[in-house]
């Protein structure tokens, strides 16, 4: 795998003039906007270089690629390993929410209630509160998973009541369209409305790469970025 080492600072600043950019732009302020590193297919190196210039958290697609990583990092890096602060992104399988529970700070990609159901039974168990964010489909793709928005605020009632989770947010992906950017904002602008609507408190996570100025117009807390900052 091509080493990035030498660019990935420079892809860092890169990325956080334009958010600063974004947040002066839209009356935002900087400091309510979290970076996560999207580190999928990353080697460790990488992650550890990413830390070393200021970055906190790491973002992952796949439980079992994460697992390794963090594992790694413990044995080899572990100053590294306490500074980083783990977000599951992807899809997450129902036969993978044990390992899942252990090793993430926020599980993102909550996207039934079911799966709720078994990351808060998994919670007790370890005797953990389980931060998760619900993801809500913003768009009419058929490979996008996630609560539909008239069924969001329903689901986030009922979900509040469970002992061992914490909502901390809404999450949502952006199509894939011809129309770019417009189609982002109108994604990004109905997650908006639909978190005033259940608690205006409530965390933001969307935009990445391509979209995430557009994301802090809207609104975001959280930016998923991976080849912005790794190329």
């Amino acid at each position: 795998m091509y080493n990035i080492l030498p660019m990935l600072r420079d892809n860092i600043l890169k990325v956080q003039e334009r958010i600063a950019v974004a947040c002066s732009k839209n009356g935002r302020d900087l400091a309510d906007i979290r970076i996560v590193a999207v580190t999928k297919g990353r080697p460790v190196e990488d992650i550890v270089e990413a830390l070393s210039y200021g970055l906190t958290d790491i973002g992952e697609n796949r439980v079992q690629e994460a697992v390794l990583k963090y594992k790694n990092l413990q044995i080899n890096r572990p100053i590294e390993s306490k500074a980083a602060h783990w977000h599951m992104l992807g899809h997450l399988q129902t036969n993978k929410v044990k390992d899942a529970v252990k090793l993430f700070d926020f599980i993102q990609s909550v996207d039934s209630t079911g799966l709720a159901y078994k990351i808060n039974d998994q919670a007790e168990k370890t005797g953990k509160i389980q931060d998760i964010l619900l993801e809500v489909k913003t768009s009419n793709e058929i490979t996008k998973t996630g609560f539909l928005p008239e069924e969001i605020s329903d689901a986030a009632g009922q979900l509040c009541m469970l002992k061992n989770l914490r909502i901390k947010g809404l999450m949502t992906i952006a199509p894939v369209t011809q129309n770019g950017l417009h189609d982002a904002h109108l994604s990004f602008s109905l997650l908006r409305r639909i978190k005033d609507n259940i608690d205006t408190n409530l965390l933001l996570s969307m935009g990445m790469t391509d979209d995430f100025e557009v994301a802090i117009e809207e609104g975001a807390n959280i930016l998923r970025i991976g080849r912005g900052i790794f190329g």
